[in-house]
């Protein structure tokens, strides 16, 4: 096997550096040659590494360079690194030969086949791609300046990194390395010193050290505070609905490993920070700015979930690789997916509400958010109508539909495109796909509903705090109609648990009795604030969820039980149930024997989408900030509300 390629030449203010990586594997004759670095380069002078980083590793753990400046023996051994990552090379990630000046002596190291393969493959990954970038518009030098030298996340989460925790499960420090983050802010930095350094397990505190700053370690691939008026584009023909767009903060918040912004997903990322947003004017700004950016993506397609980079961060978009038909069309460069959940609306409507929540600020009620809301108002009004006509009988068509080339039943709508028939006169609003992203049996997702009355009634004491009088009754009033629909439609008789809310209906008299781990769910109807934890349905429905007995999706194997659902199949169950599970239980034990298991199947030191729960090892996604995000309010939930579970002997509630 030969393998040549050249890397591209990678210049800055502070370094250049020249990589000619060379493999060849003849036999016994392994040789890796990333030699000629220029002798700028061992002139540089890196700031050292935040966290204590361990010697060379060994064969079962090869070394690479996913930033090589502090690994090159060129450094004086300044500083080091261990970032493994999967060995992964393609053609789309080698750059093509460059002009080179003249070169240094060559440096050569030698290694087994299998390790050069891993330092080959890190090597160019590190320098070929890069993890979000914070584009400084407004004349500041952005954080990851360093970025082009920086591992792609996705891959280094896969892999474990020094320091371990000193607990019996060993955890790594998943952090990547401070010029490597995609945004910085000192009231993060003080939370996660201030929680760890109370907590009695290392091992729970390391999981905290990791997954509290995930998103803004890791997502935030584009954020501006929106003075740069070079941003905005000129001429062309801009109708009365673009006026103001894409105007003041603007943030971009990537999902984790799929480059590209979910309503839902963002707004939950961004959750564990809001009670910080009064305290950082950097955290304030990120914040509205990603309410802005939500406004734009409601305003251009409501119909849709997941969306691109927005057009002034001149980020490259992202194929999902689908050829999906879909009513209303949408623009693939404003869309990534379109696939209508009720609910990521509803998510739109948190990340403000949270917002005014904790700062009374009202920067974000500006003539896009408006717009944003009579937009979301009117999808509300198409998707409550029924599928036949009360007075007729005719049928009519829906004006959202959705079909995919597909062998998964989940990932397209039966009746072409349309979704089964639903009823009139239930109050509801129709979803055609779930918070998993799996297309909805009955279009009726009763958690969707409600999570949609809470934020309705919310946005009205919003908007009339303000003095939109006419828009707060106009929500509330439907917030007031989704509430009836629910308790009236979604609540029906179980032979075992007695009254218990549904997960869909169709208005018929059909339903599904089940729940799904992705918020919003029916375990999570107190925290979304729909209904008290001790209400008697919720109680009753609870048990049936958590219940093999009652809910088909509950998995219980070897090594973990918990929620799962149709998106990843009859094998994996999500810890992201389980820590629901934890904030709408008051039970000790239980909460212990949450916690306890979702710690046990983060051996990589990050909370992953799902795993086996008969080999925790077996996991979906090692960079799912989401998931993370869901973890540290759990640990800031318990930290005010049974700081005893998780703190030193007499430390009291602590609360940002």
């Amino acid at each position: 096997m030969n393998r040549s390629t050249d890397a591209r030449y990678l210049r800055s203010s502070r370094y250049e550096v020249l990589l000619v990586a060379r493999f060849r594997c003849d036999g016994c004759s392994d040789y890796l040659n990333f030699g000629r670095v220029r002798s700028t380069l061992a002139r540089l002078t890196l700031d050292p590494p935040e966290a204590p980083t361990p010697s060379r590793t060994s064969r079962h753990s090869p070394p690479a360079l996913g930033f090589l400046l502090q690994q090159s023996e060129c450094l004086e051994n300044r500083a080091r690194s261990s970032h493994h990552q999967k060995p992964r090379l393609a053609s789309s990630y080698i750059r093509p030969p460059v002009t080179r000046p003249p070169l240094e002596p060559t440096l050569r190291w030698r290694a087994r086949c299998e390790e050069a393969m891993f330092l080959l493959a890190t090597s160019l990954l590190g320098l070929s791609l890069t993890v979000g970038i914070v584009r400084a518009s407004d004349g500041q030098v952005p954080l990851n300046k360093h970025a082009a030298a920086c591992p792609d996340y996705a891959s280094y989460a896969s892999y474990a990194h020094r320091p371990l925790s000193t607990g019996p499960l060993a955890l790594p420090f998943q952090r990547p390395d401070p010029r490597c983050r995609t945004f910085h802010s000192g009231e993060i930095e003080r939370v996660i010193k201030e929680v760890t350094s109370r907590m009695t397990d290392p091992d729970l505190a390391r999981l905290f050290e990791n997954a509290f700053p995930s998103t803004t370690d890791t997502t935030i691939k584009f954020h501006t505070k929106g003075q740069d008026t070079g941003f905005m584009r000129t001429g062309g023909s801009r109708s009365a609905r673009d006026e103001g767009a894409w105007s003041g903060p603007q943030s971009f918040i990537i999902t984790g490993d799929i480059i590209a912004e979910w309503l839902r997903d963002s707004t939950n990322q961004l959750r564990p920070y809001q009670a910080l947003a009064n305290k950082d004017a950097a955290i304030f700004d990120l914040i509205l700015g990603a309410i802005n950016t939500q406004s734009e993506y409601v305003i251009e397609s409501p119909y849709c979930n997941a969306f691109q980079p927005p057009p002034i961060s001149d980020l490259p978009i992202t194929s999902n690789g689908q050829d999906d038909v879909v009513h209303p069309a949408y623009e693939p460069n404003a869309v990534f997916e379109c696939k209508y959940e009720l609910d990521s609306l509803a998510h739109f409507l948190a990340l403000a509400n949270d917002f005014y929540e904790h700062t009374a600020s009202t920067k974000f009620l500006n003539d896009r958010w408006h717009l944003a809301v009579e937009t979301l108002l009117e999808v509300l009004e198409q998707q409550s109508q029924s599928s036949f006509d009360p007075e007729n009988g005719r049928y009519r068509r829906n004006e959202y539909s959705f079909q995919r080339w597909t062998d998964a039943g989940t990932e397209t709508l039966n009746l072409q495109g349309i979704g089964n028939p639903l009823s009139s006169g239930t109050g509801l609003v129709r979803s055609a796909f779930r918070p998993s992203d799996d297309a909805t049996i009955l279009g009726f997702l009763i958690p969707a509903n409600a999570m949609m009355s809470v934020e309705l009634g919310r946005a009205s004491k919003v908007c009339k705090a303000a003095g939109k009088s006419s828009l707060a009754e106009t929500l509330q009033k439907w917030s007031e109609r989704l509430r009836a629909g629910v308790m009236e439609h979604g609540v029906v008789k179980h032979k075992r648990y007695g009254d218990v809310f549904a997960y869909e209906v169709d208005g018929y008299g059909s339903s599904i009795l089940m729940d799904d781990a992705n918020y919003p769910s029916l375990l999570a109807l107190p925290v979304m604030g729909f209904c008290d934890a001790k209400d008697a349905i919720y109680q009753n429905t609870r048990k049936m969820i958590l219940d093999k007995l009652g809910n088909p999706y509950y998995l219980a194997g070897k090594e973990f039980k918990g929620i799962g659902g149709p998106h990843i199949g009859l094998r994996n169950a999500w810890p992201m149930s389980l820590l629901i599970q934890a904030q709408t239980s008051d039970d000790d034990g239980e909460i212990k024997e949450c916690l306890d298991l979702v710690l046990k199947s983060s051996n990589l030191g990050l909370v992953h989408e799902s795993v086996d729960v008969n080999y925790v090892r077996q996991y979906t996604r090692s960079w799912f900030a989401w998931a993370n995000g869901v973890f540290a309010v759990t640990i800031m939930d318990l930290a005010k509300r049974k700081p005893h579970l998780i703190f030193e002997k007499g430390a009291g509630p602590y609360e940002v």
